[in-house]
């Protein structure tokens, strides 16, 4: 019956818990991001368990399937092609259905290409803004990071490698140049991290071609130079709600929660803020 939540190898293969193999050993079904993916960890393992595909394209659509055989009795673990489901993988939709079915949601926690960069980068403290994926065109994409530019906190973002030199080239713009480290190919044969100023990482990449998933960290701002503000605008503070709203899922109230922690001030002044403002435009 219960759903387990499968962290699983960013790469190297070596790269996972005793217990997420107990628990797909054991699992009735696996669902994966992509199951010819998974299929060459349990290959390895040694695993011989029935995999079914979910992704972004047909969550939805497989939900009743799922929550069905997970009222009759099974269980299932969730898996993404690599680290931690859900963090920017699938996976919401399904665990929010879950809990609302009065299903058992059960983390079995390992890799994850965020805490690995995190670890090694040398630039973030104990607070880091964690940004995932920004979005693919340049416009919404300098947008979202005109938002973040406010936030004094280190900036964990993904990247591929199609589009790594457009997003360097963006958040120098936008941000200034900043320190950045950028970890490539985490946990693999050819892991590197490249240390040094955003003019000089994009420089060296301008040299390169760019293979591999990237995570990107950026220092805090902390002049305006750099972009950091250390009072942001009611405009700024609901683009930051609207942002998290639109592009991570979130209501209003935790969206307005997350903003309002960030900045240190109250949640519910913020929240009446933004909703007397969307009323006042309508």
């Amino acid at each position: 019956m219960p759903l387990f939540i499968v962290a699983t190898p960013i790469g190297n293969l070596k790269d996972i818990t005793l217990r997420a193999l107990e628990t797909l050993s054991a699992a009735d079904l696996i669902a994966c991001e992509d199951t010819r993916q998974t299929r060459k960890l349990l290959t390895h393992y040694r695993i011989h368990k029935p995999t079914v595909s979910l992704h972004e394209h047909n969550e939805v659509r497989r939900i009743p399937e799922l929550m069905e055989r997970m009222g009759r009795g099974l269980s299932i673990a969730l898996v993404s092609d690599a680290g931690t489901p859900l963090i920017s993988d699938p996976g919401a939709e399904l665990v929010r259905a879950a809990i609302s079915g009065g299903i058992p949601v059960i983390p079995i926690p390992g890799p994850s290409a965020l805490t690995a960069a995190v670890s090694a980068a040398g630039l973030a403290s104990n607070v880091f803004f964690f940004v995932g994926f920004l979005p693919p065109k340049r416009k919404a994409r300098q947008d979202r990071l005109r938002v973040l530019a406010a936030l004094e906190a280190p900036l964990v973002i993904y990247e591929g490698p199609h589009r790594i030199r457009e997003t360097l080239r963006d958040v120098l713009e936008v941000l200034g140049d900043r320190q950045v480290c950028l970890g490539r190919e985490l946990t693999k044969l050819h892991e590197e991290f490249l240390r040094g100023r955003l003019s000089e990482v994009s420089a060296h990449l301008a040299k390169t071609t760019p293979r591999g998933e990237f995570v990107m960290i950026v220092e805090p701002g902390g002049t305006v130079e750099a972009g950091f503000r250390s009072s942001p605008s009611s405009a700024d503070l609901h683009e930051e709600i609207s942002a998290l709203m639109r592009e991570r899922g979130l209501d209003l109230r935790t969206a307005a929660s997350q903003v309002a922690s960030l900045h240190h001030i109250s949640k519910n002044a913020l929240y009446r803020a933004f909703v007397k403002s969307r009323t006042d435009r309508s």
